[in-house]
């Protein structure tokens, strides 16, 4: 490749990762609605599945983000009954994240939009799995600059 067609916009890895990106929240956000959820909302119930109760901070870090910037998410999910934020009993400065019995039951209703999604991919199972993996490694290769 030359040093011109190194620079073209769909010659980037970050642009096609970015794009990607974009789409994919796209195809979720069209099925999430039917459940009253954004993407940020389904993540946060997806960690919580997986282990309820973990402090907002847990929280955060798995998503890689700050917490300040879930604060406002979670307020909204604890209005629609899908979470309560309790201060920790030893140390009050700390929030844990629990699910409610709403919370709770989306997680059966989220295996249809998690097939909706493997079957707008338009792959097989063996190259989403192939592809999610190698995305992980570039994160941590990035991540471990």
């Amino acid at each position: 490749m030359n040093d011109n067609e190194r620079l073209l916009l769909d010659n980037q890895l970050c642009f096609a990762l970015y794009s990607t990106s974009l789409a994919m929240t796209q195809t979720y956000k069209d099925h999430l609605e039917a459940l009253g959820l954004t993407y940020t909302q389904y993540t946060i119930l997806m960690i919580l599945w997986e282990s309820d109760g973990l402090t907002l901070k847990e929280v955060a870090d798995r998503l890689g983000q700050k917490s300040g910037s879930l604060t406002p998410v979670i307020k909204r999910m604890e209005t629609d009954d899908l979470v309560l934020r309790e201060r920790g009993q030893i140390d009050d400065r700390q929030l844990n994240i629990i699910l409610t019995d709403k919370g709770k039951s989306l997680q059966a209703e989220a295996m249809t939009v998690n097939n909706c999604i493997t079957q707008a991919c338009n792959i097989s199972e063996n190259q989403l799995i192939s592809l999610r993996d190698q995305l992980v490694e570039l994160r941590h290769s990035l991540k471990n600059k």
